[in-house]
């Protein structure tokens, strides 16, 4: 039972850390600079919130499988499998959570004065070295929020990896498929047991962010 636990943390960290980096980078860039066809980009970053897990888990296999195009890539040229893998498990939870990191970071950036982008200019400050040192920190608050929800949202992902990944013990068996496993092998207490742990685990987090942002607004 502790396995699907172990894997979905670390799947769950890992997933978070790409869509961090994925959500800054697309927040900042379509919020800050001029792209061309800017809304669709946007569109297709959040799709995957709106969409079905499955269809999500479902286009993911059609990109990643045996015959999809950086799945078959992948195969042939250096002889990896990412179906039915941990780092499957990875690319689902990153996929569907992304969106969350990207709205939180988009917000957060959106709600920072550009007078003080303006003052580090004038001052000779770089473009990044005025990200680092004046948009980011002020914007935190937010992001953290994102990056809590994101991996609260990549730990809970089933649909998408279900259809990715499959659910084989010990491989690729996280909570949610290992509670959707116990379920319909009639193994009611191994399934009680894990929702509790996934469910107190997030709720310690949502809890801890709001006590902090509640903390920190009143400091402010």
């Amino acid at each position: 039972m502790l396995e699907p636990v172990i894997l979905s943390l670390k799947v769950a960290s890992i997933a978070t850390v790409f869509a961090f980096i994925l959500g800054i980078l697309f927040a900042y860039f379509l919020t800050k600079k001029r792209i061309p066809g800017k809304s669709v980009w946007e569109t297709l970053i959040i799709l995957p919130m709106v969409l079905p897990p499955s269809i999500v888990g479902y286009l993911l296999l059609k990109v990643f499988g045996k015959r999809g195009p950086i799945g078959a890539f992948l195969l042939d040229t250096f002889g990896i499998q990412i179906v039915f893998t941990w780092v499957a498990c990875v690319i689902a939870a990153c996929v569907v959570a992304l969106p969350l990191m990207y709205q939180n970071a988009k917000a957060a950036f959106q709600s920072v004065d550009e007078t003080y982008e303006l003052a580090a200019h004038t001052l000779g400050s770089g473009e990044w070295k005025t990200f680092w040192t004046v948009l980011f920190p002020l914007a935190r608050p937010g992001i953290i929020s994102g990056i809590t929800l994101t991996f609260a949202r990549a730990m809970g992902e089933f649909g998408a990896t279900l259809m990715l990944a499959g659910n084989i013990e010990g491989q690729t068996q996280t909570i949610p498929t290992a509670i959707y496993y116990a379920v319909a092998t009639g193994k009611d207490e191994e399934a009680n047991t894990l929702v509790v742990v996934i469910t107190l685990f997030s709720f310690a987090m949502i809890f801890i962010l709001n006590a902090w942002l509640k903390r920190k607004n009143y400091k402010g």
